[in-house]
């Protein structure tokens, strides 16, 4: 094994490292936690860059160690594993530099933090660099572990009580996981991902286990991806930092989860042969459901974090959709959406933050007049809103309509079709009221708690340009969505690979 082969393991590494030795600081050493802190984001951007223009000449990156006779680690970079690992890293830088800025003058303490905020993104990248289903399994309960004092850092009671939710859902459905594939293990041997799956040609009596199989590995998978009725942990988690919401919400905990569900359908069990079984339709039913439940109850939330919880509930589940519809034109739009959800969503949690750090605004009733005192903030969190109800030309529109193509050419779009117009009409009802009061209603005589007085900036340089440069991003990735190299672009490489076009 050469030196390139390692590549997968050294860009995991490249935050694990500085994670340990971050560890090991006192508080007060803040300056040479930010230097750690940056010197490894920046060296896995361009770690990923070199892979990415690797695999791009036509090299393989394949790292493998036995852990035991039959059972192997493997990190693994294909199209799929390269969309999100590029994803990832980029939102962790920065998602990194605001975290930097909004905890580095908190009473908590800072390096137990970051250092585990580093694992949790070392265990995003092993997730999306698993090579098979056991690997998976693997970065995929170490991430629960490394996030959960990520979710109870502040150490209030609410804190705690959030934490204690999420270790209650995410265990439990770890444990499904563990079950499904050791039972698959036992079935169908080594689990490696294979473009088109690994089961095929199996005789029909083992579609009954394979069934079930595929209920513990989604219902497993679903409880990060916030599906319904698997959800309840999300909206509680809110009582963490805004980088910590961001994070979970846009780069670890729910995309692993979406991201596991399509590895499932596509790489294990093959488009194919889960048509065959009966397994795609009930998918796309759960999506949808989840997708229209998640939105009605945004409705009704005062809490601006919650309100964008309830918002990730439906958004994630447009990926389960475009997985749940046989066909390339809705892999697209489901894959896609994956890299558009995570762009839009960490922009509204940055805002949100934001608003939190500057001026003590935590609910909607409090926004009036906010975009008049902080108007690069309301700008992002603008483009992003619209995004996420589904106008042209940003990112979120681009999902939508590949995945209504997508229903249309299944012959699905009595359904979906309606499904996705009713979501964007209750995005816009739960989006477009908050816009109008940060718009266009008149502040109160004084903001809840005033922080970070006006000067140069709004706030803050380091929290005012995470949420410009992503909601940036999110425009330009619909404005230029047929561009080479585009997320659309990538997602449909992987589609025709999926379908063997």
């Amino acid at each position: 094994m050469d030196a390139v082969s390692w590549m997968p393991l050294w860009i995991l590494m490249s935050s694990v490292v500085p994670g340990v030795m971050i560890f090991f600081l006192s508080d007060h050493h803040q300056r040479l936690r930010t230097t750690l802190n940056m010197l490894g984001v920046t060296l896995k951007l361009i770690l990923i860059g070199v892979m990415i223009a690797g695999l791009l000449k036509g090299r393989d990156y394949l790292f493998t160690l036995t852990l035991l006779p039959g059972m192997d680690l493997i990190l693994h970079a294909d199209t799929m594993s390269v969309l999100i690992t590029a994803l990832s890293g980029i939102l962790w830088f920065v998602t990194t530099v605001y975290a930097i800025a909004y905890l580095e003058d908190s009473p908590q303490p800072r390096s137990r933090f970051f250092g585990f905020f580093s694992f949790c993104v070392s265990a995003t990248i092993g997730i999306a660099l698993s090579g098979n289903l056991i690997t998976f399994l693997i970065f995929y309960e170490l991430l629960t572990l490394s996030t959960y004092p990520l979710v109870v850092h502040r150490g209030t009671p609410d804190s705690m009580r959030a934490g204690k939710i999420y270790l209650a859902y995410t265990l439990t459905g770890g444990a499904f996981l563990l079950i499904g594939v050791a039972w698959l293990r036992s079935i169908a041997g080594p689990l490696t991902f294979v473009q088109g799956g690994i089961l095929d040609a199996w005789p029909v009596a083992y579609h009954g286990a394979f069934k079930a199989i595929f209920f513990l590995l989604i219902a497993g998978l679903g409880v990060k991806a916030a599906i319904v009725p698997l959800h309840g942990w999300l909206p509680s988690a809110m009582v963490a930092p805004a980088p910590v919401s961001a994070l979970l919400h846009a780069v670890a905990v729910v995309k692993a989860g979406a991201f596991g569900i399509v590895r499932v359908v596509y790489d294990v069990f093959g488009i194919e042969f889960a048509s065959q079984l009966g397994l795609l339709t009930p998918l796309a039913a759960v999506a949808a459901v989840t997708i229209i439940y998640g939105s009605v109850r945004a409705l009704s939330q005062d809490g601006l974090k919650k309100r964008l919880a309830f918002s990730t509930v439906s958004q994630v589940s447009y990926i389960a959709l475009g997985a749940g519809i046989l066909g390339p034109i809705a892999t697209i739009g489901g894959i896609v959406h994956l890299v558009h959800q995570g762009l839009m969503k960490i922009t509204l949690f940055f805002a949100a933050g934001n608003y939190a750090e500057t001026l003590g605004i935590h609910k909607v009733s409090e926004m009036n007049g906010v975009g008049q005192r902080m108007p690069a903030t309301t700008l992002a969190f603008t483009i992003a809103a619209l995004g996420m109800i589904g106008i042209p030309p940003i990112a979120g529109f681009v999902s939508k309509w590949y995945l209504g193509l997508g229903a249309i050419d299944a012959g699905m779009a009595g359904w979906v079709i309606p499904i996705l117009i009713i979501s964007s009409l209750l995005n816009a009802a739960y989006f477009l009221p908050v816009l109008y009061r940060a718009w266009f209603c008149r502040p109160a005589p004084a903001w809840p708690a005033e922080h970070i007085p006006a000067a140069r900036y709004e706030t803050a340089g380091a929290l005012l340009w995470p949420p410009v440069v992503t909601a940036t991003l999110a425009l330009v990735a619909g404005l230029f969505a047929a561009a080479p190299y585009s997320p659309l672009e990538w997602a449909d490489l992987i589609a025709q690979r999926e379908y063997q076009l």
